[in-house]
């Protein structure tokens, strides 16, 4: 079994807490690397509130980016993964692996 450095493997903390790791693994997974506020919502069926304060996390970190529009006299959100949510999560997926092939 390799050693691994415990107190600084998975990094990332942003990434790390569940909420936000499906919200970037559901854009990231698109086929546009976005979706609109509602589609995340029904998708991770998380509360309005919820969902928005996690948004807000990620964008700050410059995970996403999000754009509001006016559509049919409605507003609509749309959430875009960033070139760095994907490095970010690319190297969060690497630490898990580590720890995963740990395991074996």
């Amino acid at each position: 079994m390799t050693e691994l450095d415990f107190k600084n493997l998975i990094t990332n903390k942003i990434i790390h807490e569940r909420a936000r790791l499906l919200i970037l693994s559901y854009l990231v997974g698109s086929d546009t690397g976005q979706a609109t506020f509602m589609e995340l919502q029904k998708a991770m069926e998380l509360t309005r509130g919820n969902l928005s304060i996690q948004l807000k996390t990620l964008q700050k970190a410059e995970y996403v980016r999000i754009t509001k529009k006016f559509k049919d006299n409605k507003p609509r959100t749309t959430v875009h993964v960033t070139e760095t949510g994907r490095m970010a999560i690319g190297q969060y997926l690497k630490e898990v692996e580590q720890v995963l092939q740990n395991l074996k």
